[in-house]
């Protein structure tokens, strides 16, 4: 049984993680699907955004518990499961990030802990009414330190540790207010929303937006003086590509752009 369910309308490309029964929870066996399509995705230039959803009542409801204790029967008390399990999702989520598409969220019925951390993680999100998120291992006693480090880096500091140290969910409109989630849609208009974003973004010049996601990541946690420096040299690189040279043209002839 396939555990995504994939589906390219011209340059979107949708993945829908397709576990209901399970809540599309990150199981080693879903972590590795994911890890492989993104990978492949990010070596197709034909795709150009990616969005991300939930099959069934739910986007993602985290880590596969029942998976998790039962790596605590090897020798060592589950350790080194434990570490090679956080680093393969840490490496799912840098993934979402590294690879040249923006790639968009779309959250429904919950996103909890490590879902709530794909939500992060995604370059954008559109949500539908009712969703609720949270990072909420604590109320099991633990603490989402993985999912703290997306999460900080999106939404208010003092509102991520009231998130992960209380587990208290929050709304749509409260994950909106925080920056969480770009949108919120009627959950019958959902995917229509969240395609016509897509569409939007992959409608530009692939090879500009490309340079763009990457210097975004690069330069978020540098010093001003540094990050400049990366912008202006990715400004370069930018405006020596031919089909930038087309685009201004365009412009100033008032005509679409030829891009190749």
């Amino acid at each position: 049984m396939s555990l995504l369910e994939i589906q390219t309308d011209g340059a979107v490309t949708h993945i829908k993680m397709a576990m209901p029964k399970r809540l599309n929870a990150l199981s080693d066996a879903m972590l590795a699907a994911l890890q492989s399509t993104l990978t492949d995705i990010g070596a197709n230039p034909d795709i150009r955004v990616v969005i991300l959803s939930g099959k069934g009542k739910a986007f993602c409801a985290g880590h596969d518990l029942k998976e998790m204790q039962a790596g605590r029967d090897n020798p060592d008390g589950g350790a080194a499961y434990f570490k090679d399990l956080f680093d393969r999702c840490t490496t799912v989520m840098q993934t979402i990030q590294s690879i040249p598409q923006p790639v968009i969220a779309m959250p429904h019925g919950i996103a909890t802990a490590a879902g709530c951390q794909l939500v992060a993680t995604c370059d954008m999100a559109v949500a539908a009414e009712g969703t609720r998120f949270g990072v909420n291992g604590v109320n099991i006693g633990l603490f989402c330190s993985t999912p703290m480090v997306a999460l900080t880096r999106n939404i208010h500091r003092k509102a991520a540790f009231e998130m992960l140290s209380t587990g208290k969910f929050v709304t749509t409109n409260e994950a909106l207010r925080i920056g969480l989630i770009n949108r919120i849609a009627p959950a019958d208009q959902l995917l229509d929303l969240t395609m016509e974003l897509a569409q939007n973004v992959a409608s530009k010049l692939g090879s500009a937006v490309r340079i763009g996601k990457s210097l975004f990541y690069e330069q978020a946690g540098l010093p001003t003086e540094q990050a400049y420096a990366l912008a202006g040299q990715a400004m370069v690189e930018n405006m020596l590509l031919r089909d930038t040279d087309e685009g201004i043209n365009a412009f100033l002839d008032k005509r679409q752009p030829d891009w190749a």
